[in-house]
């Protein structure tokens, strides 16, 4: 049976409302598919923007409500602080699952539902952002016969993202942001098999699953990869190792989940902080010794000059350590 390339699927970060409001200037008000946007933004976001690209371009908008059912002509933009995901049966999931890649909601669950639920009627596009939210997303859509586009990196006000989709996944088009609304338009006049690509694996469901807030056994999610030598930056737990061709990620078995990227990000800001901590611990000791000091009485075993050799060494600690944390980038 034929159909066409129908979903497709958009995420994006920093510099992302900017280039959405363009894309959705340069998209036909007939267009034969249903849009569904994620985009990095704070928990407390007032959900603004389905109503900016209204303004922007001929299609509607709206924030997606958990259980609607999908419309082509339409943009669904996942709420903040709730991720977005897709159904086989041709509605929206809204929740509250677990953080991915430091976010909620974030490319990759909305990706991966909508290979599992359409296959190779799957469009799939990354555009700006830091880090590489979005690329294990797209490596699985590409396994279920979907396609994969990137906007050039160096267009985008946050290269990372295009870069690192680029990096892990063989994608079929990377074009600019004005190359991009026809390119779009042109591949959802093309047919395809509702059937295409890898069936879905056990991980890909499990995963799914998670970001669709369900419960799911420690079991399954310790079963997605071996335990690595990593801990959870939230919850502390194990983190296991994913691996999906050459790329290779993190979740832990409460269904936090972490790119390379968002790792290394997270451990780079655990490690300053940790500096910074064991800076304020040093400067207290030293006030406590100089307050010791002063009101040591003249006939105490211990000296005053004791504490202040310590303060001495201890000033030098400090140093140290603030050379080390003000050095880190």
């Amino acid at each position: 049976m034929m159909a066409t390339k129908d979903i497709i699927v958009i995420g994006a970060s920093l510099g992302g409302i900017e280039t959405l409001k363009t894309l959705a200037g340069t998209l036909p008000p007939d267009l034969k598919a249903c849009i569904f946007v994620v985009i990095h933004l704070s928990p407390t976001s007032p959900g603004i923007l389905p109503s900016l690209l209204e303004r922007a371009g001929p299609l509607s908008s709206s924030n997606a409500k958990d259980g609607e059912e999908i419309r082509h002509g339409h943009i669904f933009v996942a709420p903040p602080d709730h991720h977005m995901t897709v159904e086989p049966s041709g509605r929206v999931c809204v929740s509250r699952g677990p953080k991915e890649n430091l976010w909620r909601p974030a490319v990759d669950p909305l990706f991966r539902s909508a290979a599992h639920a359409f296959g190779p009627r799957v469009i799939a596009v990354i555009l700006t952002g830091n880090l590489d939210d979005g690329a294990s997303g797209l490596w699985t859509v590409k396994q279920h016969g979907g396609t994969a586009v990137v906007q050039k990196p160096e267009e985008a006000l946050a290269s990372a993202m295009p870069l690192n989709a680029m990096l892990w996944v063989a994608v079929d088009h990377c074009v600019s942001l004005q190359e991009l609304g026809p390119l779009l338009t042109e591949l959802t006049n093309q047919t395809v098999k509702e059937k295409g690509g890898k069936p879905m694996s056990e991980q890909t469901e499990i995963e799914i699953k998670i970001a669709q807030g369900s419960s799911v056994s420690e079991e399954l999610t310790v079963n997605l990869g071996a335990p690595s030598s990593f801990a959870c930056p939230e919850c502390h737990g194990v983190l296991s190792e994913i691996r999906e061709g050459r790329h290779f990620r993190f979740r832990c078995h409460t269904g936090h989940a972490y790119s390379l990227q968002s790792l290394l990000d997270q451990l780079k800001k655990g490690s300053e902080e940790a500096l910074w901590n064991a800076i304020r611990a040093i400067e207290e000791k030293i006030l406590l010794l100089k307050k010791a000091a002063a009101e040591m009485p003249a006939e105490s075993e211990i000296g005053a000059s004791e504490f202040l050799q310590e303060v001495t060494e201890l000033e030098r600690q400090r140093e140290v350590l603030r050379r080390l944390a003000l050095a880190r980038r």
